[in-house]
């Protein structure tokens, strides 16, 4: 199988199973999102969904969030990864939000990072999801999950692995492969472990077929049965010792 051909097997598939996927966090306007993914970075969805609403409800406004502490927002984000400088990045995001972009997010990735605690990532979510741009944020999860399936090769950085998904995926569909990649990669292509037993799209993927052909799975029963012997090896050789040890106590009396 070719690599368009798996490109047009992955669209094929969650165009059907999932045509409305979208991000987890929980937001009701492109300036919460915005805050909510500068706080996602190193950190999970969950976390961060129970984090924010009490945030947003203390700073509704990038005027309101402008005039805070840092160590004011620091207390509302003490529990999620970096909140040190996530707290000076969100403040210093508002301001600029309110002084050159009067409190309006901006539509570009280029205007975007220009704020602090926004990189290309974050810039890409905001202007995929809010302005519906054509754009796909590869984090760890697209990372992994895209290399796993067999949509990228030999792509070693984040910016790589942008830029083959965008030149084989169809023009309106890597906002939503965006998702797609995400939600498969936090359920089923988990780092450790990986779900192939139960996933739907493994009759394509290159991981499961470098792991699950016959000779892996050979190579795997070795490795277990080998695992096996010197188990019970180490068990025979504990025995002894305990036998001997207990005869030595015994001449000993």
């Amino acid at each position: 199988m070719n690599k368009r051909e798996r490109y047009e097997h992955f669209v094929e598939y969650f165009s059907k199973h999932q045509p409305l996927a979208e991000t987890e966090l929980h937001y009701d306007n492109p300036f919460q999102l915005l805050v909510a993914v500068i706080l996602s970075a190193q950190c999970t969805d969950k976390r961060i969904n129970q984090v924010t609403p009490a945030l947003f409800e203390r700073f509704p406004t990038p005027e309101s969030l402008a005039e805070a502490s840092v160590d004011e927002v620091f207390s509302y984000i003490r529990s999620v990864s970096y909140p040190n400088n996530k707290a000076k990045h969100l403040v210093g995001m508002a301001k600029m939000l309110v002084d050159v972009f009067k409190s309006e997010v901006p539509a570009t990735q280029d205007k975007l990072q220009k704020l602090p605690g926004v990189g290309r990532k974050t810039a890409n979510v905001i202007a995929s999801v809010v302005y519906e741009a054509q754009a796909i944020a590869v984090d760890t999860h697209v990372f992994r999950v895209a290399n796993r399936i067999g949509l990228t090769t030999n792509a070693k950085t984040p910016l790589a692995v942008e830029r083959q998904l965008l030149k084989y995926l169809p023009p309106d569909v890597p906002r939503i492969a965006h998702h797609w990649l995400i939600l498969h990669g936090r359920y089923i292509c988990t780092a450790r472990n990986p779900k192939c037993e139960i996933c739907p799209i493994s009759w394509f993927c290159k991981y499961y077929e470098r792991t699950h052909t016959e000779a892996a799975l050979q190579k795997a029963e070795v490795l277990k049965n080998k695992k096996a012997k010197e188990q019970k090896k180490k068990a025979a050789l504990n025995k002894i010792s305990k036998e001997l040890a207990k005869r030595s106590a015994g001449s000993n009396k």
